[in-house]
């Protein structure tokens, strides 16, 4: 049964990532995200329905285009692959019903959150803000004993980074603090170790980047936060709860 739900979570995850694909491409640009179909950015060809199916598509063109032969970025396939694996990884450790949806929603606003930040330098309130109502919806419906706990770890999580983004504003980004919140609404007390792992996983990409352009040079370089809070988040969602319930047994 668990195989089941697996293999529908990641089937269903290939589809929905091939709509974050679009959200990423269009909601930096202003462009609608359910309007308007798909269409080749060169020749501007519509994307045929037989060709739009989530990697087999690009996989059986040979990442190009059929009209015009232009390649396709292979980040397209990769998105969705990933937004699979997200979704099956959610399936296959989610404990009840409500981390399974909320987990769901996580890692849903995570992928496009990743790509926009890592390209625009931002994360968008468009995304961090349904997140954010549906999170609260979904969890008060499906576990109102735990809702106390995940709005405390939320406005914990965004306090945390709230302080260092109004000390050093180009530093970190208030949407930052923004997808803080939103991930202590899906992982309750386990944000913690999302907010750990991301400013671990932050400060090391820092050190490299020091130990090879010099520490002057790594200054000047504007690192987004988002991608690693959005690491932090699915290791969190992995094995978050676990590592804080043997951490408290400890004592």
């Amino acid at each position: 049964m668990l195989l089941m739900l697996i293999a529908f979570a990641a089937a269903f995850g290939l589809l929905i990532g091939s709509f974050l694909n679009v959200v990423a491409y269009r909601l930096p640009n202003g462009t609608s995200v359910v309007t308007g179909r798909s269409e080749c950015p060169n020749c501007h060809h519509q994307i045929r329905a037989y060709d739009n199916v989530p990697v087999f598509s690009w996989l059986l063109l040979r990442g190009h285009c059929r009209d015009c032969s232009a390649p396709i970025s292979a980040r397209y396939p990769l998105v969705e692959a990933v937004t699979a694996i997200l979704w099956a990884l959610v399936a296959a450790v989610a404990e009840n019903t409500a981390d399974a949806v909320l987990g769901i929603v996580l890692v849903t606003a995570l992928v496009p959150v990743t790509l926009i930040d890592l390209e625009h330098r931002r994360i968008p309130n468009a995304i961090t803000l349904p997140a954010a109502v549906i999170a609260l919806v979904a969890g008060a419906a499906i576990d109102p004993g735990g809702e106390l706990a995940r709005l405390g770890a939320a406005a914990g999580a965004a306090l945390f980074l709230f302080v260092p983004a109004a000390l050093s504003p180009k530093g970190m980004g208030l949407g930052d603090v923004k997808l803080a919140g939103v991930m202590g609404l899906c992982l309750g007390p386990a944000v913690a170790v999302a907010l750990l792992v991301a400013l671990v996983a932050g400060s090391l990409f820092g050190v490299v980047l020091a130990m090879r352009s010099g520490v002057r040079e790594a200054r000047k370089t504007q690192i987004p936060f988002g991608p690693y809070l959005a690491f932090g988040g699915v290791v969190a969602i992995a094995v978050g709860q676990p590592l804080i319930d043997s951490y408290l047994h400890t004592f």
